[in-house]
């Protein structure tokens, strides 16, 4: 089975799939310092726990904390007994390599956000990923990446309002009954929740007329259908969407006759 593992800012996913499914996914707060011994013994006891007793002999890694890396890697020589394969490295091929800028290196998220994209939903794409950054990544008719846009995340921009002004509670992202709110709480609400909309929408309009294609919008991340509820923001929805990406990424490398590197 393979181990796929979306190693982001905040969280890391760790997700099973066999081939034709994901059978079980664990997420975890991502912590550089905790080591291959801990990952595992978090890992293993999930799997006891919900019964999964999964063969790994694949692993793979998008991980934007490079110092997170170092751990992953012994934890799959050490416990799975294979080099992972790790996206972003030069050992690892894409589908299509990025349209980029020279020397410019797109995070491993982004390049399997758009491997996924195209595999599900063919070219001229706009991924909306909702993360520790709210990221907005283009895929060309192709399924090349070609760029995007990075903003701050929804609970990042929280956590600096909170910070930044000592009399403004923390407050949950939800979706306010009113845009004017008459509280202080529902106030934050309405400016982060319905801000948030409008830098969505203006993106991915300003993306639409830029780009000069008729584009599908895909919304991704925990936060993304949350904010679908209130507008036509997205076409689709796909919660697993870089996940997906990775199991593409390593099975066109399995297919192309190349190992794994760690």
């Amino acid at each position: 089975m393979l181990l796929t593992i979306d190693c982001g800012n905040t969280n890391t996913v760790f997700a099973i799939w066999d081939g034709t499914e994901f059978v079980a996914t664990w997420r975890t707060s991502t912590e550089a310092t905790r080591t291959a011994d801990q990952y595992f013994v978090w890992l293993s006891s999930l799997m006891d726990l919900t019964g999964i007793y999964a063969d790994i002999t694949d692993v793979v890694i998008s991980s934007t904390v490079p110092r997170v890396v170092f751990n992953l890697r012994v934890l799959c020589d050490r416990y799975f007994r294979c080099r992972p394969l790790v996206v972003g490295k030069p050992e690892c091929l894409l589908p299509v390599p990025p349209r980029v800028g020279e020397g410019v290196r797109p995070g491993p998220d982004r390049l399997a956000n758009a491997v996924a994209a195209f595999d599900r939903h063919g070219g001229d794409v706009i991924v909306v990923d909702f993360g520790t950054a709210t990221n907005f990544d283009v895929v060309a008719q192709d399924g090349a990446y070609v760029g995007g846009v990075i903003a701050p995340g929804v609970n990042l921009s929280l956590e600096a309002l909170h910070q930044g002004a000592a009399a403004l509670p923390h407050v949950d992202v939800t979706r306010p009954e009113k845009v004017i709110g008459t509280d202080t709480v529902a106030c934050i609400q309405s400016g982060v929740f319905w801000g948030y909309i409008g830098l969505v929408e203006g993106i991915t309009a300003r993306i639409k007329t830029e780009y000069a294609r008729p584009m599908t919008v895909i919304g991704t991340g925990g936060l993304a259908p949350l904010f679908a509820q209130a507008e036509a923001l997205f076409d689709i929805i796909e919660d697993d969407l870089t996940l997906h990406g990775l199991c593409v990424i390593h099975d066109y490398n399995k297919r192309n006759g190349i190992k794994e590197q760690a």
